[in-house]
């Protein structure tokens, strides 16, 4: 299907390069225009001995693969037909020129309404590799998610060996509740989540769970070849290792960057992470698991510790045979995950900024606020009769009921304000000497705040991991751009001692913050508009861990965000 998909692509972009010959073109629009029809529908599935309505695309589960080139204009018409409210966010892609196309709710367009319809446009400007697309509404991301697979121009090899066939692996979680009713709930209680239910890869939980023994994906594999996996993490609240038994994986792309080839046993990816494995089928003939299990960082969260399991088949392995079991690391191993990171180098000497305009010093992680309810034994069931909270800076992010980008651009006023700190407005010891007398001065202060940025400016912002409930991994993902990860560690962050790569450090859209540490990234703000910057575990989202970058126009149309599009939603 891989394969026969990449015809296609070639074939179309030929065509479309022959009806565009003489067409005037007009920057960023791509030689090649593609178009999508998305239908929002609830499906119903039975998984894990029980039946239950999941809201879908197209009735697919996982949802359809958008299939692109880079350069290529991407059309996509969403139209809900659920009573739910829905948005589709294009993970990873930048989005250029196009922010009122970028799809989180609240920050830069208003939820499509039941029986509404909107169409994103949107060029991918510069960019291939592996992205994925998925509701930003609610808690709707657990179902409502698929890959978006942007291939090279015509004629442009990938820098490695082509391999033998390609393949997407999607890592999700499932609930047998329904998650927009589960996501109230756990607001509602000022508590933490459940765990899922199950891990699924490509929508299948896997022979370790009830009622699945035949719910399982497969890849056959021929003996000798090599082969690509495009592993995305499209999980909810969970970041989760992934292994094949008894095989080396050698990563070639990161977020959709190619990076130096790093051979390593396991991965680990945070929701909203990509990476490009290469593995090669140089084992005995027979049945291997390919395996995800969970990375959980924090202290005392339960979690769902059953790893999905899929099958790396050999073809002429004997049927129905046992599959060898891959080893994962332990659920709290740190060191694999730092081992991961320390080898991930763009592939060539990239362009860092040297010279910063602006230094931002984030915080993030949880708090713990008083309750304030009449019912606390239903209301405030976070640690010491608290309620549950998270923050930048400590401040909690309110979404407000019009969009930030619309209300910027049309000079609303009173729907947000422009004074998020650039740092804490308290400096201590963010991991070891947090305040944790909870909940006495773990508060947070609410507001929606963003921070502005002249166009062109060199931005570098490091993010401190804190300890205030328990230090965490946080994957943090910046709409709108990617960014050089020149430099991460343990502890607080300490100019005079940190070590930043400023030749070759990996070009990201989601960064994982280290559990009790620290990490820098920079970028140039090319790109005008409204950015949501957040954690991308959902609850942490839910509860506030986010904040918006609002970055200025700059001289000419090509420097300026053009007006809204006709048919943008209306809250």
């Amino acid at each position: 299907m891989a394969n026969l998909a990449i015809l296609f692509l070639l074939f179309s972009s030929l065509v479309s390069s022959l009806h565009a010959a003489n067409a005037k073109k007009h920057w960023p629009a791509g030689g090649s225009t593609r178009f999508y029809d998305f239908k929002v529908q609830t499906l119903r599935v039975t998984k894990l001995c029980n039946t239950k309505d999941i809201v879908t695309i197209n009735n697919m589960f996982p949802g359809p693969v958008v299939y692109a080139q880079e350069d290529d204009r991407i059309i996509v018409k969403v139209t809900n037909e659920t009573p739910h409210n829905v948005t589709i966010h294009w993970h990873g892609v930048r989005q250029r020129l196009s922010c009122w196309f970028d799809g989180p709710s609240y920050i830069t367009q208003c939820p499509i309404q039941a029986g509404q319809s909107f169409t994103y446009e949107f060029t991918l400007v510069k960019q291939k590799g592996t992205f994925f697309w998925h509701a930003h509404v609610s808690w709707l991301r657990a179902t409502v998610y698929g890959a978006l697979i942007v291939y090279p121009k015509t004629g442009v090899p990938y820098p490695f060996k082509y391999p033998y066939e390609e393949h997407i692996v999607i890592l999700g979680e499932y609930w047998l509740k329904d998650v927009v009713q589960l996501e109230k709930q756990v607001l509602a209680s000022g508590g933490g989540p459940p765990p899922a239910d199950a891990f699924t890869i490509n929508g299948h939980p896997g022979p370790k769970y009830n009622c699945s023994s035949n719910d399982v994906y497969k890849i056959d594999v021929v003996p000798g070849k090599t082969y690509m996996l495009r592993v995305i993490n499209a999980g909810l609240n969970m970041e989760n290792f992934f292994a094949i038994a008894n095989h080396k994986m050698t990563i070639v792309e990161a977020d959709a960057e190619y990076t130096k080839p790093f051979t390593t046993d396991r991965v680990m990816l945070g929701p909203g992470q990509t990476i490009n494995v290469l593995v090669t089928a140089d084992q005995p003939i027979g049945k291997y698991s390919m395996a995800m299990g969970p990375y959980m960082s924090a202290q005392n969260i339960p979690f769902q510790n059953i790893s999905s399991v899929a099958h790396f088949n050999y073809l002429g392995a004997v049927p129905n045979s046992i599959s060898l079991q891959a080893k994962l690391p332990t659920f709290n191993d740190n060191l694999a995950v730092k081992t991961v990171m320390d080898g991930l180098r763009s592939l060539n000497q990239v362009n860092v900024p040297k010279e910063i305009d602006m230094t931002f010093f984030v915080t993030v992680g949880l708090n713990v606020n008083k309750c304030k309810s009449k019912t606390p034994q239903q209301n405030c069931q976070g640690p010491n009769n608290g309620t549950f909270a998270a923050s930048m800076n400590n401040f909690t992010f309110v979404k407000p009921p019009i969009s930030v980008l619309e209300a910027y651009y049309k000079n609303i006023e009173g729907q947000f304000t422009e004074d998020f700190p650039g740092a804490p407005l308290q400096f201590y010891d963010f991991v070891n000497g947090a305040p944790n007398n909870a909940p006495n001065n773990t508060q947070a202060l609410n507001g929606t705040r963003t921070k502005v940025i002249e166009y062109g400016s060199k931005v570098q912002i490091i993010f401190q991991d804190t300890g205030t409930v328990s230090t965490e991994n946080h994957p943090i993902h910046l709409h709108g751009y990617s960014f050089y990860v020149v430099g991460f560690g343990n502890g607080n962050f300490n100019p005079q001692t940190a070590n930043f790569n400023l030749v070759d450090p990996p070009y990201m859209n989601t960064i994982g913050v280290p559990v009790g540490g620290w990490a820098a990234i920079r970028f140039v703000a090319d790109n005008p508009g409204v950015w949501f910057m957040h954690c991308h575990l959902d609850v942490h989202q839910s509860w506030g861990l986010s904040a918006v970058l609002i970055v200025k126009n700059g001289v000419g149309e090509l420097e300026t965000l053009p007006h809204p599009p006709a048919d943008l939603p209306r809250c």
